[in-house]
């Protein structure tokens, strides 16, 4: 990803978000070329820069003050510290407000109302304002008021439920995603809902708010779960690897391993069966169609599971790979790294700090994921390192107009 004209370089975002919801939003906007300007709190700045370790290495390989979580969701940003709760800080807000296209925030309801930085009040200096708010239940509810984190969220809407091991089984329970997967889903819904907003204020001229809840989101993502329910009216139960609908879709034992043996239809399983030395199990009449093989993967995941034993991982990967059959190694995320594929698409990006960020820090550089957006004429851009606290505090103030000696002067009195 290199600089080039952009998908939304003519947009600025404010962005009076943390943790991750609202700061993966704004990651994937300035990705696609927008100006986020980032608002953090003076000396402390996002919670998640102190959510460690892991901690980025200095130059002396030793860990550094910096949270390795905050560099995942606030690359492409420009950071400024104002004191939200100073009035005169209140003023550069709705001042930065007035200048930007969208605003994206996670406070709690109704909690920027008592600085005057609430959507009714923005949208009267600036009717064309995008105003996203992120909150873990909506904007009403009987749950509104409450605060709402990623992991109380799968445990409520029942993903945590259909995560993990049947309770009969070695190690069975309820599990969490193994990333704030909410979160971070959250963000990308939002993304699509300002995108929306953007489209309909090409027609009406006028921004509009927006309401993302955590809730809301999570219990989307429930998907063909959630639709099996609404259409049967049965719980669905936890399985592990296994798939409620497809088999054989799950992991399997290899000769020096495990592997992924991922099955979407028919063809497949025959193919796999062939590749197997069983042909006959595509012609078994318990086995003959997926509806059969999920009645009876009682006993045809076992069959299975003597069959892959005699094989390494890599020996499965190639023979299936040959006939179209999805199979593939469980990793760890070292070696997803390292995979060939993930190198091929340039996953991996490192980023230089600027000389005074990098004396600021003790860092030289940060490496980060690299955006999954590949938009073919308006790519994503990587042109700013994921910022140091207040970086970008005096340029973003002398945008606004402001002078040196204004800028001191606020430093002195704590507002910046």
């Amino acid at each position: 990803m290199t600089e080039t004209t952009s998908a939304l370089s003519h947009l600025k975002v404010l962005d009076l978000s943390r943790v991750l919801a609202g700061p993966w939003c704004t990651q994937m906007l300035a990705d696609l070329g927008a100006d986020v300007v980032k608002v953090e709190r003076p000396g402390a700045g996002d919670d998640t820069r102190h959510w460690g370790p892991p901690f980025l290495q200095d130059a002396q390989s030793h860990d550094s003050v910096h949270a390795s979580y905050f560099t995942a969701c606030n690359r492409n940003k420009r950071s400024i510290t104002i004191d939200m709760a100073h009035s005169e800080g209140q003023a550069l807000i709705r001042q930065m407000a007035l200048q930007s296209d969208i605003l994206v925030e996670n406070f709690k309801v109704g909690g920027l109302r008592q600085y005057g930085l609430d959507y009714d009040s923005l949208k009267e200096l600036n009717p064309r304002l995008i105003y996203c708010s992120i909150t873990g239940f909506g904007q009403d509810g009987p749950y509104a008021e409450r605060a709402g984190y990623d992991l109380m969220v799968q445990a409520m809407s029942g993903m945590m439920s259909i995560t993990g091991r049947a309770d009969d089984t070695p190690g069975g329970g309820p599990q969490r995603v193994g990333v704030a997967v909410i979160d971070v889903l959250t963000g990308v819904y939002a993304t699509s809902a300002i995108l929306a907003a953007l489209e309909a204020r090409h027609r009406s001229g006028r921004g509009q708010y927006i309401d993302m809840a955590l809730l809301d989101v999570s219990m989307a993502l429930l998907a063909n779960q959630g639709a099996g329910f609404l259409a049967t009216g049965r719980v669905p139960q936890r399985q592990g690897n296994s798939h409620p609908s497809l088999v054989p879709y799950q992991d399997f034992p290899t000769a020096d391993g495990a592997m992924l043996l991922a099955v979407g239809n028919d063809g497949q399983f025959a193919r796999f069966c062939e590749v197997a030395g069983h042909p006959e199990w595509a012609q078994d009449a318990r086995y003959a169609s997926n509806a059969l093989r999920v009645r009876n993967r009682d006993t045809l995941v076992p069959a299975l599971c003597v069959v892959t034993r005699e094989r390494s991982t890599a020996q499965w990967i190639a023979l299936l790979e040959d006939k179209a059959v999805p199979c593939g190694p469980i990793n760890d995320i070292g070696q997803a790294f390292a995979d060939a594929q993930v190198d091929a698409r340039q996953l991996k990006v490192q980023q230089s700090l600027t000389p005074a960020a990098a004396r600021q820090s003790g860092i030289a550089s940060i490496t980060t994921v690299a955006s999954p957006l590949r938009l073919q004429d308006t790519p994503p851009v990587v042109h700013q390192a994921p910022p140091v606290l207040g970086e970008h505090t005096d340029a973003v103030l002398a945008e606004l107009g402001l002078d040196a000696q204004r800028i001191a002067l606020l430093r002195t009195q704590g507002v910046v």
